[in-house]
């Protein structure tokens, strides 16, 4: 008894819908690593010899610490202990790029005989609760610069030691963090923002710097059009730019074919005098000049007359979007550079694959093709559990780790796809309807961190499946093959239900 409140039965106070969903999860995980077993007469499902008796040995002690989290420790604790836990686990992911274990060309594994740690895997769970802990203080608001930056530097240390270790895929999963702040109060612009860096560097690679800067152009001036009162005015005088920009390049080629001809003409008849030469030297002047160049003349002629104008009404947008112009210039000409230099070489590979810049289905996209022909191959009802051909002999490499998706589209077809899409949407769902209900705005903001990992895993993983998201490696929560993951969700999901049990024990 707390007060004069009662206690709530466990049955009373546990989401057990929840934990159900979990346990579903992991079970078709397993039946699906034993699937993937590259035999056409697999063995036992308990051998310990094979990766199905090895998850067998992972699930029950994951299932030892989910009931310890709920029943031994004290949910308070973890709250009280996050910054100490996110130092901790942070000094690990600096220390295992030094220590640990190379493991297909990434450094991130500490190895312990037989066992094997990933520290990346753990780091999800204590920025959860650092972020939680940090965002849920009485005096710290996410939409003050200072609080914004604290966050923003919780985030972004696991994160650039995470890609430092080449785990790119786990990397990637930290920005769905920025769901938790958008929760918190942070403005929707920060995730434009993102989707726009995005568009401009596939632009930009796939099509041309010039057809990047006019996105920019657009973005950035309807934006403007939104918080001004002549949005009409400006919306056409926005669509007769594009129009014009758009016909340009068109306009310029023809023009400069004329002038080729022009120089080849003036060639031919002035051999000698400088008159000709002088004539000579300017239009091959002119041929060099690029309608990139017009463009970027055009921007740089009218952005300081509007950063004036922002600054001398004082309005913020419009100093932010001279901010947000120039950082997407300087990103669109470095986007070469970053894709060549700072990228290595199979993520350029993997990149340029994705967007249709190359087809390699024997390389780099092998994996890809395979997976896209599994699952295709399932059809709507699937051929049938252990009857999948590709799963059986073995023609996806990591099919029981990162591409364990394609055994169940190929044995289990489209309806056991959406019924495990389904499980995951459900889950998801039920942490956040939770964390709404929780008082405590701690557990409300880590239910949330929960709910934005699985999704960027979700996403991700089965992403790469069907060939929409480059192969970066990355396990589907609590289905996947693998020690390290498997706690880490379990943990991560059980520490949200020992929260969400202390909210709902009394009444």
């Amino acid at each position: 008894m707390k007060g004069n409140a009662h206690e709530r039965s466990l049955k009373q106070s546990v989401d057990w819908a929840l934990i159900v969903s979990y346990l579903i999860l992991v079970l078709i995980g397993w039946l699906s690593i034993y699937a993937s077993i590259h035999s056409s007469e697999p063995p036992s499902i308990f051998n310990f010899d094979f990766r199905s008796g090895k998850q067998f040995v992972w699930i029950l002690s994951a299932l030892g610490l989910a009931g310890v989290i709920i029943f031994l420790v004290n949910p308070r604790l973890w709250e009280a202990f996050a910054p100490h836990l996110y130092i901790l686990v942070a000094i690990l992911l600096v220390a295992v790029i030094f220590l640990g274990k190379e493991v297909n060309g990434s450094k991130s594994w500490f190895e312990f005989g037989p066992v094997s740690f990933q520290p990346a895997e753990v780091s999800k769970i204590t920025t959860s609760l650092f972020l939680a802990s940090m965002l849920s203080r009485t005096d710290f608001s996410v939409t003050r610069f200072k609080d914004f930056l604290k966050v923003a530097a919780i985030i972004a240390i696991p994160m650039l030691v995470i890609l430092g270790e080449k785990e790119t895929g786990s990397a990637l999963v930290y920005l769905g963090f920025i769901f938790v702040l958008y929760r918190e109060g942070l403005t929707g612009w920060l995730l434009s923002i993102i989707g726009l860096v995005i568009i401009l560097f596939i632009t930009t690679l796939t099509a041309s710097p010039y057809v990047s800067i006019m996105i920019l152009i657009a973005v950035v001036t309807f934006c403007n059009a939104i918080n001004e009162k002549h949005f009409w005015k400006m919306l056409l005088f926005l669509g007769i730019f594009l129009l014009a920009g758009s016909l340009f390049p068109w306009l310029w080629g023809l023009l400069t074919d004329h002038i080729a001809a022009s120089v080849q003409k003036i060639s031919d008849t002035y051999t000698v005098t400088l008159p000709g030469q002088e004539k000579k030297v300017f239009w091959a002047f002119l041929l060099k000049i690029k309608p990139i160049y017009f463009l970027i003349a055009i921007c740089l002629g009218v952005l300081p007359r509007f950063a004036i104008k922002a600054f001398k009404e004082k309005n913020v947008f419009g100093g932010a979007s001279v901010i947000t112009f120039l950082v997407g210039l300087a990103l669109i000409f470095s986007t070469e550079f970053i894709f060549n230099d700072v990228l290595k070489e199979h993520q350029r590979q993997r990149i340029e694959v994705l967007l249709g810049m190359k087809d390699d289905p024997t390389g780099v996209g092998y994996n890809v093709k395979q997976s896209m022909i599994a699952i295709g191959s399932g059809g709507f009802f699937g051929k049938g559990f252990l009857k999948g051909t590709q799963t059986a002999y073995g023609f996806i490499p990591e099919q029981s780790t990162d591409f364990i998706f394609c055994t169940i589209g190929e044995e289990w077809g489209f309806i056991g796809c959406l019924a495990v899409i389904g499980l995951y949407v459900f889950m998801i769902a039920r942490i956040i309807i939770d964390a709404e209900e929780c008082r405590e705005k701690f557990t409300r903001i880590y239910g949330y961190c929960v709910a934005a990992c699985i999704f960027m895993h979700l996403f991700i993983n089965i992403g790469m499946t069907i060939g929409i998201m480059p192969v970066i490696g990355i396990p589907l929560p609590l289905l996947s093959y693998g020690g390290s993951s498997l706690w880490a969700f379990t943990v991560l999901i059980f520490i949200f239900i020992a929260l969400y049990r202390e909210e709902k024990k009394y009444y």
